[in-house]
């Protein structure tokens, strides 16, 4: 055991007093040390019930015959954070929350590990420390709150746009906002965090359920105690993370990401951790690909009426795994120590609307497609399963920001009109830093009614609440070079999303000229972390990752 590293000899017996300070016992140092890596706080509803989570999974490592040892990380809840100076905080705490698990991990010798995240940058942080330590470990998530009458935290967003246009009162926006969010848990549409959680369950770092099964449910906590017995199944075999986040895994994880219609920060953050994974395959490339021949069966919000409470009824991730298994790698392995194709075993859907068949999709190809082209050579990435059909294919004039802020008082103002191309720039990883995410503008756009004439692109992020013809994540990005850094007002953009094209309408010679002629851009004056992460960034279509 790693832990006898702290434990065993004449020399550790400082080592275990402080240990048995802590309550422990001789009994408890002969079993190996769990920990638990927790993200519980009281700021973000997704994480104040974690406790209780930790509470259950310490139970079943204890009734396994583990010791469990609970610590702490950081989470930012994105909801709370968006639309002002604390988004740029929210990216970068995921290499925060990676570096504290290695930390505790490394300082401390455990054996193995359970990771306890729930919203968005907190799972695909520990998830790269799962990958980056290589101990045996399990993934629980909290769960997705409840939807009550079909709305979410998106429907509070969209209904700000309407106030604004004289298509909502007072009381309407109030009655929204005391009732979008009626439980704790992740926000319950298809969203980053609950996107991550169920391709935990695809890449197999997680139980059938962990994305699906709403918090306030009991079986969560059954759920919770399973993950904690389970883990010591994966010390005793010794089975880790990289056994099973190999290329496989990541295959069968953006098949699933194009069924189920996730988050575009999907695509960042897997490709950070494929990088912690070790694994390398043309990843953008390979998306498409699989794009091309997976079909979008799941029509959740912010593409649909449907949310995750539904998806669970109906048969979860397994089942929607099983509908498209012929395009799956079947033996890869899991957590629970089988293969993917014996956990998909008598898995079904129902067909409920929530999930269709293989035979007959919502559309014949996947939720993500990457674009290509002279203003996003390194390509970027639109959620087109929640496009509406007439934007698939757009060209328009550019109405050109240099900041979200800027563009939100534009689009608030009345000033973007129907056609229209929203470019906001300088929001990437380095240019923003932190690369904010952009529901506010998107959001505003629906609220006003003008989703099915204009689209936004951008070279920072989105929610996973956006829906529309929203393109982020351009790269190169502005900071760096990056042909949206020349765009100017009334250039015509020309975006073709089932060909996976997007480009400027500018000559080469022309692009050019403005790039000689361009003023150098002031960056902005920074501080503390950010001064910091802003000078290691790397891009967009590298998961933004330091390293």
């Amino acid at each position: 055991m790693i832990s006898n590293n702290i434990k065993v000899g004449v020399e550790r017996a400082p080592h275990r007093s402080l240990l048995k300070a802590n309550g422990l016992t001789d009994n408890d140092l002969k079993k190996p040390l769990i920990g638990i890596a927790n993200s519980f706080n009281e700021i973000a509803p997704g994480h104040v019930e974690l406790q209780t989570i930790a509470r259950a999974v310490k139970d079943g490592v204890l009734a396994a015959g583990g010791t469990p040892i609970e610590f702490n990380t950081i989470g930012v809840c994105d909801g709370i954070a968006m639309g002002h100076e604390g988004m740029k905080y929210s990216l970068v705490s995921r290499e925060i929350v990676a570096d504290s698990v290695e930390i505790m991990t490394k300082a401390h010798c455990f054996d193995g590990l359970v990771f306890i995240p729930n919203c968005d940058k907190i799972v695909p942080g520990m998830l790269m420390a799962a990958a980056r330590l290589n101990l045996p470990a399990i993934f629980v998530s909290g769960g997705p709150m409840l939807s009550i009458d079909g709305t979410d935290l998106s429907s509070v967003f969209e209904a700000v746009g309407r106030y604004k246009v004289g298509n909502c009162t007072d009381e309407e926006l109030t009655t929204l906002e005391n009732n979008a969010c009626p439980t704790c848990g992740s926000c319950s549409g298809m969203f980053t965090a609950n996107s991550m959680n169920c391709l935990c369950e695809a890449l197999g770092m997680a139980l059938s359920g962990n994305g699906t099964i709403p918090a306030v449910y009991s079986a969560r906590k059954r759920l919770a105690k399973a993950a904690g017995e389970q883990v010591m199944e994966l010390v005793k075999k010794n089975i880790c993370p990289r056994d099973i986040m190999t290329e496989a895994g990541f295959r069968n994880a953006l098949t699933i990401d194009m069924a189920l219609g996730c988050s575009t920060n999907s695509v960042l953050h897997l490709a950070a951790i494929m990088h912690e994974a070790h694994v390398s395959f043309d990843y953008l490339k390979t998306l498409n690909e699989i794009s091309e021949i997976t079909p979008n069966l799941c029509n959740l919000a912010p593409a649909g009426p449907h949310h995750m409470q539904e998806l669970d009824t109906d048969g979860g991730v397994y089942g929607v795994m099983n509908e498209v298994r012929e395009l799956l790698d079947l033996k890869a392995m899991t957590v629970t120590g089988k293969s993917v194709g014996e956990n998909l075993e008598g898995r079904k859907i129902k067909e409920n609307g929530t999930v269709r068949p293989f035979n007959n999709p919502y559309s014949k190809n996947g939720g993500l497609a990457v674009l290509f082209g002279n203003i996003a050579l390194d390509g970027a990435v639109v959620k087109r399963s929640a496009v509406a059909p007439e934007m698939l294919k757009h060209s328009g004039p550019a109405r050109v920001f240099d900041s979200e802020e800027s563009a939100i008082e534009a689009i608030y103002g009345g000033k973007i009109k129907k056609g229209d191309v929203v470019v906001i720039r300088y929001e990437g990883p380095s240019g923003g830093p932190g690369m904010r995410e952009m529901l506010a503008p998107t959001s505003a756009i629906a609220g006003m009614g003008l989703d099915k004439d204009v689209a936004l692109i951008t070279d920072g992020r989105f929610s996973g609440a956006t829906r529309g013809a929203a393109i982020g994540h351009i790269s190169p990005e502005a900071s760096h070079g990056g042909t949206i850094a020349y765009v100017k007002d009334g250039d015509t953009i020309h975006i073709d999303i089932p060909n996976y094209s997007i480009s400027l309408d500018v000559s080469e010679d022309e692009l050019k000229k403005r790039k000689s002629e361009a003023k150098e851009r002031v960056a902005p004056q920074l501080t503390g972390y950010l001064a910091r992460y802003v000078k290691v960034v790397s891009s967009a279509d590298t998961g933004a990752i330091i390293s």
